[in-house]
């Protein structure tokens, strides 16, 4: 919760606050931080004194658009999935008044007992997610889009975090591993994606899981939201239990008619490939959100990254030019 001085003087959460007593017929309610993203987002578990939790989502409409997230959480829903119920909206004010999936999310209630049962109930969610696709709904996750994330990954992090410049032969380099990926993800079968289906995002609650943080969702490559949930940002599995975990959703995404490659083989080509173009984004906004907007702690986790990216330019002889280039990076950085 945040300290008393700071609550008081905190113009936007005392709006929120005369908001939500509006909104809830002026009954008692107390506030406390809920969570919180890396964008300018900020969320408040409302109590009211009968017991009853709702989440409001503050969005500075000058920093955040609370309508994509409105219009997402619909899509959600009318897919069957858990998603907050918006139960009132301020879209100028950005306040969203939201019905609460409770405190325990996928990422501290996993473990070697539940891992099996949560990422079964996740796997079946995001099938009936990508079944639910229809054209027009969402955004593209286009060429530009995806360059445009990858190019992260030399302005922030090596640029920024690792103070080097990258020389012409290894922008190059770097450029034709790109482009393969991009080739890659445009050759997929195209379904609603979350963006960011993973073990934070999602909340252990019933119906199993509760979804969040949806509002970038796009229609694009039908392995991004597996590769998410099962090479995550924030907890890491042995090769084999995501194999088996791999395998499992391509064998239910198969079965409820989603067109995935029919040779697992290439399907899981296609998964190491779209997680790569991810983790490269993701090194790039972790350093962005390190050193731009003061979240340190982000950094911590850029090991697993390059964890995750190494093992896979070093996989598959198209990609090593990506391998021989984090060793040189390696290299200049020591």
């Amino acid at each position: 919760m945040l300290e008393f001085s700071m609550i008081h003087v905190d113009a936007r959460l005392n709006a929120l606050e005369r908001w939500l007593a509006a909104r809830l017929g002026d009954a008692p309610f107390s506030l406390e931080a809920a969570s919180e993203d890396a964008s300018f987002r900020r969320y408040w578990r409302a109590t009211l004194s009968d017991g009853r939790t709702f989440v409001a989502m503050d969005a500075p409409p000058e920093r955040e658009d609370c309508r994509p997230y409105v219009h997402v959480a619909r899509l959600l829903r009318e897919a069957g999935l858990n998603a907050p119920q918006v139960h009132a909206q301020d879209l100028a004010q950005g306040f969203l008044l939201l019905s609460d999936l409770g405190t325990t999310s996928y990422l501290s209630a996993l473990s070697e007992q539940s891992a099996a049962r949560l990422f079964g109930d996740a796997t079946g969610a995001l099938v009936r997610w990508q079944l639910a696709t229809r054209a027009g709904e969402l955004p593209a996750y286009d060429e530009t889009l995806l360059r445009c994330e990858m190019n992260l990954f030399p302005e922030w992090y090596v640029g920024r975090h690792l103070g080097i410049s990258l020389s012409s032969a290894q922008k190059h380099a770097l450029e034709g591993v790109f482009a393969l990926l991009v080739k890659s993800a445009l050759a997929q079968p195209a379904v609603y994606v979350h963006r960011d289906f993973m073990p934070r995002n999602l909340m252990v609650c019933e119906p199993n899981p509760g979804v969040l943080d949806f509002q970038d969702a796009v229609i694009g490559p039908l392995t991004y939201d597996i590769a998410s949930l099962l090479r995550d940002a924030f907890v890491s599995w042995d090769e084999e239990r995501v194999l088996d975990w791999c395998v499992r959703y391509w064998e239910k995404a198969r079965a409820a008619g989603l067109p995935v490659d029919p040779d697992f083989a290439e399907f899981w080509r296609a998964f190491e490939w779209m997680g790569l173009q991810r983790h490269l984004k993701v090194l790039g906004i972790f350093a962005r959100l390190g050193y731009r907007d003061r979240k340190p702690g982000y950094l911590e986790d850029t090991p697993r990254f390059l964890r995750y990216a190494r093992p896979v330019a070093e996989r598959y002889a198209e990609l090593a030019p990506l391998a021989r280039l984090l060793d040189e990076l390696q290299v200049q950085a020591a």
